[in-house]
């Protein structure tokens, strides 16, 4: 039970994600509204972390088996896929290693620069 009441309040968010995607003449898919309605429920305690947290965990547990019936319906586009095949397999290639290379500078950047404020306030305190 606590699942399905986990589940309803994710489906309403997306839902209402839907609509506000609806309403508003934004090119904004409207997956990102839910999101950030979901962001904003969370950062404000409307919606409790509590309210979701098993479900998500499930929903992220699983989600590399929904991309499956994604690739299986790439296997009926391979007539348009096979002359393009190497230039998308480079660009992913590469869109890939600069993406996890920009990740990794960012995140140290973060993490030093949080080790250096914090290192401050250590040796203020003592």
């Amino acid at each position: 039970m606590k699942f399905l009441k986990q589940f309803s309040i994710i489906v309403l968010i997306s839902f209402l994600g839907e609509l506000l995607h609806y309403f508003i003449p934004l090119p904004i898919p409207a997956s990102i509204y839910g999101l950030i309605l979901m962001l904003l429920g969370l950062q404000t305690k409307i919606i409790p972390l509590d309210a979701v947290f098993d479900a998500s965990i499930f929903l992220i547990d699983i989600m590399p088996i929904m991309f499956i019936p994604a690739a299986a319906g790439l296997l009926d586009s391979w007539g348009l896929l096979k002359p393009i095949l190497i230039p998308f397999a480079v660009i992913t290639v590469a869109s890939t290693v600069i993406v996890m290379a920009l990740t990794g500078k960012v995140t140290q950047f973060f993490i030093l620069s949080s080790k250096k404020k914090g290192g401050k306030k250590n040796e203020r305190n003592n």
